[in-house]
């Protein structure tokens, strides 16, 4: 009896043991799993912390004074001029002559006719660096300018800044696509697609300005309008057109009588019964 009791206690030990082994194993491979996905996750988290650091440090060198900075100054010239001149042709001519001569080119060229006055109308471009030499050409014979205006606005700060912050998307933009390629399912996929086309919309728009700001720096603006009063008051014209005119009239003034009866034949019909009645009344009263 006490040796059956033995055996069963043996069974009964080896049976614990073996479930303590295999809670053990157990626990060993879930905390390995999580620690693995904690890792995996760590491992995203630091890398995007990496992209968006990297677009930080490169945003920084913004606040760079602009005297370090390698960078020309940037200056926007326009001018805006307004006078009256003798010869309209051959102030005409001077303007297009200089612009030929700073290799510049008429962007919009209008004429026309006031009550008392001809004009001209033109907006010009031309190199910045040349700028001086028309405006004093233009200006060479005039009297008097009823408007010369001439402004510079600098543009350097601004231009600095979008270089900076275009090389930090461009630099953003590099890291993502790295980021793409090591993408392990479609859902990151997609989110990383849609961070890198909200980041390449803002490069395309920081490369349109930059475009822009260049084209203005490179090129200059000049809005030139000058006329001529003449003696001319009216417009003369000649004895075969006036009875052309009174031969017209005549004729629209009959027409528009004949739409005016048109319009009251009502009236006329009652109007002629009414002196029909009357009449026939007056000799009805005559012959008694």
């Amino acid at each position: 009896m006490r040796l059956l009791l033995l055996i069963l206690s043996f069974f009964v030990l080896l049976s614990c043991s073996d479930k303590q082994h295999e809670n053990a194993y157990l626990g060993r491979q879930d905390s390995s799993g999580l620690l693995g996905l904690l890792s995996s996750t760590e491992t995203n988290d630091a890398y995007y912390e990496e992209i968006e650091s990297s677009e930080i440090v490169a945003l920084e060198n913004i606040q760079a004074p602009l005297a370090t900075q390698s960078v020309s100054q940037k200056i926007i010239k326009t001018g805006n001029l307004r006078f009256e001149t003798q010869d309209l042709a051959k102030t005409h001519q001077k303007i297009l002559d200089a612009v030929r001569n700073a290799k510049g080119y008429v962007q919009r060229d209008n004429t026309g006719k006031n009550y008392n006055s001809l004009y001209h109308n033109l907006t010009i471009r031309i190199p910045s660096e040349n700028f001086d030499a028309v405006i004093q050409t233009i200006s060479d014979g005039v009297t008097y300018f009823e408007e010369k205006t001439i402004s510079q606005r600098d543009v350097t700060e601004e231009f600095v800044d979008l270089n900076a912050r275009l090389k930090a998307k461009r630099t953003l933009e590099k890291r993502y696509l790295e980021l793409l390629s090591k993408a392990k399912d479609v859902k990151e996929m997609l989110e990383i697609e849609r961070e890198l086309s909200k980041i390449r919309e803002e490069i395309e728009a920081r490369e349109g300005r930059l475009q822009y700001l260049q084209n203005q720096v490179s090129e200059s603006t000049i809005s030139i309008y000058f006329y001529k009063i003449t003696s001319e008051r009216g417009v003369t014209v000649s004895y075969g057109s006036k009875m052309v005119n009174a031969l017209k009239n005549g004729w629209n003034g009959i027409s528009e009588f004949f739409l005016g009866l048109l319009h009251v034949w009502p009236f006329i019909i009652l109007v002629v019964l009414g002196i029909f009645m009357i009449r026939r009344w007056i000799r009805k009263r005559k012959k008694k």
